[in-house]
């Protein structure tokens, strides 16, 4: 009788054991599909099959964290636009969504470039930009209104864009990718910082400054010195400028901080001031950006930005240098689309044809305009 209790007793663990074990099994398993139905974007796109018997550890580690990456595209340079974002899709793993701000009139074009070609599998939202919200903060010639670009200041505006996510990557649409974007958006940014920038100091960079544009790699170069409001700020003159054409963004540090507001009194100030340095070669939207994160933005990485590929017809780097680039940006003025830039075969792997034409009709103007 003593053996059969033993076994009895044996028999009740093992039960308990077994019980336990399918306990547990079963929180997880409900801990997953809870992870999984809060996961499913609201772009209405469900995540992948549920998989059963997944280890904890192997969900925690699956990477279908969203990545969020915003993207401006204007009519006439939708081309680059959708250049760009295909060459972030075929370089990476990630769980990438694009959230793509433009005006009203270029919705029909862009979703019809998007959905009539290999790109319909990506994930995209289209985000209509409202020029209104810029009235009184930039001033705009009525003799270059047509050169007035209201969607370079999208980037200001990345928390309403975006409400959702903690951290995005904002790029210009001059841009190609040559690696897996989820190296830049794990950019470690400093506590306290709501976004990193590529210093033009950088090595890659200083080698290539722009010559005769003022100082187009410093504060100097964006700033007007003379004015008292720029003085009292004590920033140093000298100081490495950045570019704002690549950039990973914290929007709780961005929201906290409330950099929008920030930006927009500066651009404010600027339209009854003139803060602006009169030799600004570079964009209207980097000088409110130097003020606002003087001092106070963390790095990428400079492979992550190599640029001044529009500077100048000429070839600026070597091809071994070009093929290593994480990302090239064609900042300046001969664009990838125009053939006249260099390393625009790079660009033109990339490009995926206008549907409607309608594009390609504005490259081989601009071809021709720029072999005048």
């Amino acid at each position: 009788s003593s053996k059969f209790s033993v076994n009895i007793s044996i028999l009740i663990v093992a039960v308990v054991i077994f019980l336990l074990v399918l306990h547990h099994n079963f929180l997880s398993l409900s801990d997953f599909l809870k992870r999984e139905l809060s996961d499913s974007s609201p772009l209405g796109l469900q995540p992948i099959d549920f998989i059963p018997a997944a280890p904890q550890r192997l969900i925690d580690e699956r990477n279908d964290k969203e990545i969020s990456v915003v993207i401006a595209a204007s009519d006439e340079r939708l081309g680059g636009a959708i250049a760009a974002m295909n060459s972030i899709y075929h370089h990476t793993r990630a769980n990438v969504v694009f959230h793509i701000v433009t005006l009203n009139d270029t919705v029909d074009h862009l979703r019809l470039w998007l959905s009539g070609t290999a790109l319909k599998n990506m994930r995209y939202r289209i985000l209509d930009f409202d020029p209104r919200v810029l009235e009184g903060k930039v001033q705009v010639d009525p003799q270059k209104a047509d050169t007035f670009k209201p969607l370079t200041f999208a980037r200001f505006y990345l928390p309403s864009l975006v409400p959702g996510a903690e951290k995005v990557i904002y790029v210009d649409d001059d841009v190609i990718v040559q690696d897996d974007i989820l190296e830049l958006y794990n950019t470690p940014l400093k506590p306290g910082h709501a976004a990193a920038f590529s210093d033009d100091c950088d090595s890659t960079t200083s080698k290539v400054a722009v010559r005769g544009a003022g100082n187009q790699y410093n504060y100097i170069g964006f700033l007007d010195y003379k004015k008292e409001t720029i003085r009292k700020l004590a920033m140093k003159a000298n100081t490495c400028s950045f570019n704002p054409g690549v950039f990973v963004a914290n929007l709780t540090e961005w929201k906290s901080q409330n950099i929008t507001k920030q930006l927009e009194k500066w651009m404010a100030l600027n339209v009854v001031e003139e803060l602006y340095s009169k030799t600004l070669a570079g964009s209207i939207t980097t000088p409110p950006l130097l003020i606002v994160f003087y001092k106070q933005h963390s790095s990428i990485d400079p492979m992550w930005n190599v640029r001044h590929l529009g500077s100048s017809a000429g070839k600026r780097y070597s091809p071994q240098f070009v093929k290593a680039a994480k990302l090239l940006h064609w900042n300046g003025h001969f664009k990838p689309w125009g053939r006249t830039a260099s390393y625009a075969e790079v660009w033109e792997k990339w490009y995926v044809p206008d549907p409607t034409g309608k594009f390609n009709l504005i490259r081989r103007h601009s071809e021709a305009y720029e072999a005048k």
